[in-house]
């Protein structure tokens, strides 16, 4: 499996856009666990981090980011730019992160190559 450059940037240093593949995205729907809940309850009672819903929510994340890069490499992308995440309530209990952005092909830039601009690349 080929690594794919995942960026907040909308453009790569070093790189430029072969081509535009488009919009790809991926979203997780969660709901809360009844004993973390429970958890929360009490702990916001007296204050602090609420572990169990940052736990959910990291899943939550990481699912979403998955499935984008999923699409991505779907379409034939060799990085996601422009990358956002968002999220949003379902219903009470349930709320889904969306992890979006600009699927495309990068290659290396010729003349910052020359400048001595290092192309660098992320895994998953």
């Amino acid at each position: 499996m080929t690594n794919m450059l995942l960026s907040n940037l909308e453009f790569v240093p070093g790189c430029q856009v072969e081509k535009h593949l488009g919009l790809v995205q991926g979203s997780s729907v969660r709901a809360k666990h009844l004993g973390r809940d429970l958890m929360a309850s009490l702990k916001n009672m007296v204050g602090g981090e609420l572990k169990g819903y940052t736990e959910l929510l990291q899943e939550s994340r990481d699912e979403a980011m998955k499935r984008m890069i999923q699409e991505a490499r779907g379409v034939g992308a060799n990085a996601v730019i422009n990358i956002r995440l968002g999220t949003a309530s379902i219903t009470a209990g349930a709320a889904e992160v969306l992890a979006y952005g600009t699927a495309v092909v990068l290659v290396e830039d010729r003349e910052a190559a020359n400048v001595g601009v290092s192309q660098f690349t992320v895994s998953e």
